[in-house]
């Protein structure tokens, strides 16, 4: 008998819970990678069969172009997904300047050439007045519906695709180490839009081929257009040819691992040391602790009253195990969502 099909766990024992990091690499699809998660669940012996297998979703898709932190929810973490989603993430990317393309990314075809390329401190001093709330036009190439449709399915139909223009927030819009660029004299900008030269025209200036930035942003940024808008204020154009997530709500790289450390686990590797706790997902909110008593009434739904802490969100502890996500308000604390763990009050 093949050691791997057996299970890992004893009959009867609480299905997994819990997150998977993943350090998505470029040209795997999210969706894919729950698929590699199921799989390797299966593979190792954790789920052998379908009733054994846990709810399984993404925290956030990530495009197959893009890498880096994909946060994959197993069991009662499937719970806290959409909380993820409207988590603020943080990227770095590389605008490739003088080229824009269909997709704003490297696979589409190109749609207008420039012979433009900024001054590094122009960039520098661009990024200013892309930072806190903006309103950014989405890709035509995305997943937003018009008419009921993907935005990007009706674009590769040769469709023209006019969206919204919407509001998101950049919390900051910094230069990274990497840039390419040349050593000229003169600022390519002396002429630009009859703008006058703010150089001194004798001395040499970096010239950016390209720049990578790093980027804060609110959920439902899109850093492609993000990279299109700002190569299009230095009076040039641009694309994305790098883009990695570096952190996603409270998730980030360092805690991220590989594909193959994924598949290991299809191949006997342990579970445990790459399995985060359900709580590791809400690491940026206050806790609320409670006795068993309070533990058993927020269980069965009812709210617990006369509480000092201030209004907000919290989680709901018994013993170092999340019991629910409330909302106080007045000292009233409401069930937002409970979740269904071991050694809860019961």
């Amino acid at each position: 008998m093949n050691s791997n099909s057996a299970p890992k766990h004893p009959p009867g024992r609480q299905p997994l819970s819990g997150w998977i990091i993943l350090d998505k690499p470029r040209g795997l699809g999210s969706t894919q990678a729950v698929a590699a998660v199921k799989r390797n669940l299966r593979e190792g012996g954790y789920a052998p069969t379908k009733k054994d297998m846990p709810k399984v979703g993404h925290g956030g898709t990530l495009d197959p172009l893009a890498e880096g932190v994909l946060p994959i929810a197993l069991g009662e973490a499937t719970k806290l997904a959409g909380r993820m989603l409207d988590a603020s993430k943080i990227y770095e990317f590389t605008v490739q300047f003088g080229e824009e393309t269909s997709t704003l990314d490297t696979e589409g075809a190109v749609t207008a050439r420039s012979d433009r390329f900024p001054p590094m401190a122009a960039v520098a001093a661009m990024l200013e007045h892309f930072t806190g709330e903006i309103e950014q036009i989405p890709p035509a190439y995305s997943a937003i519906k018009v008419d009921g449709k993907r935005a990007y399915d009706l674009a590769r139909g040769g469709e023209e695709v006019e969206l919204k223009t919407r509001k998101v927030t950049i919390h900051s819009l910094e230069m990274a180490s990497g840039f390419s660029a040349s050593q000229e004299v003169g600022s390519a900008f002396a002429d630009t839009a009859g703008r006058p030269d703010p150089y001194d025209p004798t001395a040499p200036l970096v010239i950016a081929t390209s720049v990578t930035l790093t980027a804060h942003v609110s959920k439902g940024t899109y850093i492609r257009s993000l990279a299109r808008d700002i190569a299009r204020a230095l009076g040039t154009v641009g694309h994305v040819t790098y883009l990695r997530r570096i952190k996603a709500g409270p998730f980030h790289q360092d805690q991220a691992i590989s594909l193959d450390k994924l598949n290991g686990i299809g191949k006997g590797a342990g579970l445990e040391d790459l399995l985060l706790p359900l709580g590791a997902g809400l690491d940026d909110i206050p806790a609320l602790i409670l006795d068993q008593t309070s533990a058993q009434a927020v269980r069965q739904g009812r709210v617990l009253s006369e509480l000092p802490q201030p209004s907000g969100l919290y989680c709901a502890m018994l013993d170092n195990v999340p019991v629910a996500l409330v909302e106080i308000a007045d000292g009233t604390a409401k069930v937002v969502r409970g979740f269904n763990l071991p050694d809860v009050a019961e």
